[in-house]
């Protein structure tokens, strides 16, 4: 049995601690692994709630830095991650805290400008409805669903990524960019049309997917960044990057954002052309990863080896092929162990009470944008506290 399954079983979920090589407590902290997380985690709530805001990053100055309060993206992966823990413990301290945290951006809901409704609204409240069956959630999530399906046009086929009227993206000359990213809102869509029985957001969800598997991979199954649409014409005026290393280049957490997203399709409606995409990104990834199965943040920067890593597109990467290796024949088993052996090591996951205590370091948001380089990212440890569990369930 491989020493990361042998790790699973025994400590329950190796998500709170390293996967290391015994399934003794390390002498270094003299604790049972399951309790490293716990503990650190435990200490970041302590944090958040002193503050009543919610952790996303740490800044150059090692000081935390917490959501937007208007809006951000990230603003869901923090009460999701409690959500995970309550799932785990069964312990009503993290229930009610992952309420009281979303609660705090509930009235996002409402944002037609963002596309980021699935992100937020998914992994939050999606996340508490899977575990409680509370109406009150589905509701949240069936409003962020039809804010989100405002972006939709029917001429391209997608959910427009972001408005071109101001910041960065107008400088761009976009019209109705489309961002691989976007992959990953299609979830709540599936989920609303559930909870409704009204097709419409399914139908919504289906669209966009089929028009990103048209236009956004190249030949080698890797994806472009950004796709930019004509608005009239519904054609493809442009491919490029926002977050890469170079138009033509294959952006790491996008690769894993595509990979996630069309197994979420697979998952909804057993369409084999998803599953079929999903497992050509997954090679495109395993042909190109490094060693240890942690990407670089590109997987054509210039500089490689001497370019960052990006924590981040590993854990949605490891927490894809877990789901993806349950519709295949092909075992994924053996890079599954790989990664999570690498995130669970010291090099990537924080001593307790470190980091602010997130429990991964050295992830990248955006290079190009000189953004939260080389940092811990909250939605890094939602995926690896997703992927862990997954584990659990699954081997």
């Amino acid at each position: 049995m491989k020493i990361t399954k042998i790790l699973f079983l025994i400590a329950a979920i190796s998500l709170f601690g390293s996967c290391r090589e015994k399934s003794t407590p390390t002498k270094e902290k003299d604790i049972p692994p399951q309790d490293m997380a716990i503990e650190q985690l435990a200490l970041q709530l302590i944090e958040a709630e002193k503050n009543n805001r919610i952790p996303r990053t740490v800044k150059v100055d090692g000081e935390m830095h917490w959501t937007n309060q208007k809006f951000d993206w990230t603003e869901g992966f923090f009460p999701g991650s409690l959500w995970y823990l309550y799932e785990y413990t069964k312990d009503e301290k993290w229930k009610d805290a992952a309420e009281s945290f979303q609660a705090m951006f509930e009235n996002h809901k409402y944002m037609t400008a963002y596309h980021d409704l699935g992100f937020i609204f998914n992994c939050s409240y999606g996340k508490g409805y899977e575990l409680t069956e509370n109406s009150d959630f589905a509701a949240v999530m069936i409003t962020a669903a039809d804010s989100l399906s405002t972006r939709f046009d029917s001429t391209i086929g997608c959910i427009k990524s972001w408005d071109v009227d101001k910041g960065w993206q107008a400088e761009r000359g976009w019209l109705f960019p489309v961002i691989i990213d976007n992959l990953m809102n299609l979830e709540l869509l599936f989920k609303a049309s559930e909870l409704t029985g009204n097709p419409k957001y399914k139908t919504i969800a289906i669209a966009h997917a089929n028009a990103t598997l048209k236009n956004h991979f190249r030949e080698d199954h890797s994806s472009y960044h950004v796709v930019d649409y004509d608005p009239a014409t519904g054609d493809v005026r442009s491919k490029q990057t926002a977050q890469g290393f170079a138009n033509e280049s294959a952006w790491a957490r996008g690769q894993a954002w595509g990979l996630y997203g069309y197994t979420v399709c697979y998952r909804y409606t057993k369409d084999k052309k998803y599953l079929d995409q999903a497992i050509k990104i997954a090679q495109f990834i395993a042909d190109n990863k490094p060693a240890d199965g942690i990407p670089y943040w590109d997987y054509n920067a210039d500089k490689i080896p001497n370019e960052p890593r990006d924590v981040s597109a590993a854990a949605i990467t490891v927490s894809a092929l877990i789901e993806l290796d349950g519709y295949t024949k092909d075992s994924y088993l053996p890079q599954i162990d790989q990664i999570l052996n690498s995130l669970g090591s010291d090099i990537y996951t924080s001593k307790i009470g470190e980091n602010h205590n997130f429990i991964l370091k050295h992830s990248v948001g955006s290079i190009p944008h000189g953004n939260e380089i080389d940092v811990p990212l909250n939605y890094a440890d939602y995926y690896y506290l997703e992927a862990l569990i997954r584990y659990q369930d699954q081997f």
